[in-house]
């Protein structure tokens, strides 16, 4: 049978408010989420024994192949559909890992994805996604990898958003930064609930103008603690800020990955090659937001 393949993007957090710390522990969030056009690739070659192999730029910070998210996620939905066919996944990954854009969790996705299209399931069976939400916060919103708004602990998905395309430069200066340890550097303690300012609407058929309003009314409620644990985040932060035709500059998720909004295509190839020659060593990609 032929080889499945499919697109694993990067998932940025426009906005990240944390709402309130629940007596288990678990932060509950309001997040807009949005996918870039590029990110790693899967390929499943079906076959009576499940393997993984990984290669790709970033493919050496990936850890340990059999605690590896794609294979997780393929455990647990065989758990669920008797006779699951599977196979050998090649993943090439590209995008850094620890770094706030959920990259191991759009993998996962895509292992679902694929499995879904290989054994003839709805994408919207109950089963994918309970598989997906069993093994972490952030593959349920990943699995449709279309703009929405997310909340709770990652289990409450808005209906899809058509935004206007946003022009953008993501950027990572290669310092990982694990999500446990900058929560624990807020300090929230259990049962604490957040009285600022509530989400700003984004609806569907919103112009650039009023999108563009309408995130600099939001803010990440993680970029302070994530500076303090990592301070080359706003090291570049002030970087992406001071870019000529940026119009807003934000860390996704948990870091250190930032993100800078332009108005044009231009002016964010222009702003990565700015940054690429004073930053050699940072990952810093344009691509399109939506």
């Amino acid at each position: 049978m032929t080889a499945l393949v499919e697109r694993a993007p990067a998932k940025i957090n426009l906005t990240l408010h944390i709402t309130a710390r629940r007596a288990d522990g678990w932060h509950e969030l309001e997040s807009l989420v949005v996918f870039t056009r590029s990110g790693d690739t899967l390929t499943l070659e079906p076959g009576p024994v499940l393997g993984l192999t990984v290669d790709g730029p970033t493919a050496g910070a990936a850890g340990p192949l059999q605690d590896n998210l794609v294979f997780r996620v393929t455990r647990s939905l065989a758990a669920r559909v008797p006779g699951l066919a599977s196979g050998h996944f090649h993943l090439v990954k590209r995008l850094p890992v620890a770094a706030g854009i959920g990259g191991g969790s759009s993998d996962a996705a895509a292992a679902l994805r694929l499995l879904a299209r290989l054994n003839e399931l709805d994408p919207n069976d109950p089963r994918l996604i309970a598989a997906a939400s069993e093994n972490g916060a952030d593959i349920p919103v990943c699995l449709a990898k279309t703009a929405r708004m997310m909340s709770g602990v990652g289990e409450k998905l808005g209906p899809a958003l058509h935004l206007p395309p946003l022009p953008a430069l993501v950027v990572n200066p290669g310092v990982p930064l694990e999500t446990k340890s900058v929560f624990a550097r807020m300090g929230l303690a259990p049962g604490w609930h957040n009285s600022a300012s509530a989400h700003p609407e984004i609806t569907s058929g919103q112009t650039p103008d009023q999108l563009f309003a309408a995130l600099k009314r939001g803010r990440n409620d993680m970029e302070d603690a994530a500076c303090v644990q990592a301070p080359i985040v706003s090291d570049v932060l002030a970087v992406l800020s001071a870019a000529p035709g940026c119009r807003l500059a934000r860390m996704s998720g948990s870091g250190a990955t930032c993100f800078a909004l332009f108005a044009t295509c231009k002016q964010a190839g222009r702003a990565k090659k700015a940054i690429q020659a004073a930053h050699p060593h940072w990952w810093v990609k344009s691509t399109m937001l939506g």
